[in-house]
């Protein structure tokens, strides 16, 4: 089965998915209120990954770039004071749900 994308060039492609990243980043900036603990919970990836999948891209193609400035990227912000203004303290309820679901990626 082909994938419905096959049917753009590889530049139209780029900049869809270039486009949808933007929104996705623009989402999560619109919804400070859900904290990373949350995303990785319900979905195994958070802000973080997010920045680390980017360096690792960057990296990929011998450009510079480090971790902080990839999650200043992600953030649009420096993450500390991201972190400062918007992350809470997780509940126990959250960090119990953290552990369970990092326990069944391990597996």
């Amino acid at each position: 089965m082909s994938n419905p994308a096959d049917k753009f060039d590889q530049q139209t492609r780029t900049e869809l998915e270039a486009a949808a990243f933007r929104r996705l980043l623009a989402h999560l900036d619109a919804r400070k209120d859900v904290q990373n603990i949350d995303l990785m919970n319900l979905a195994g990836f958070c802000r973080n990954c997010l920045s680390k999948w980017y360096l690792a891209e960057a990296e990929s193609r011998n450009l510079e770039l480090d971790y902080d400035a990839a999650r200043e990227i992600v953030y649009g912000e420096p993450y500390g004071d991201w972190k400062a203004k918007y992350q809470k303290e997780a509940s126990t309820e959250q960090k119990k749900a953290f552990d369970a679901e990092m326990a069944k990626q391990s597996h």
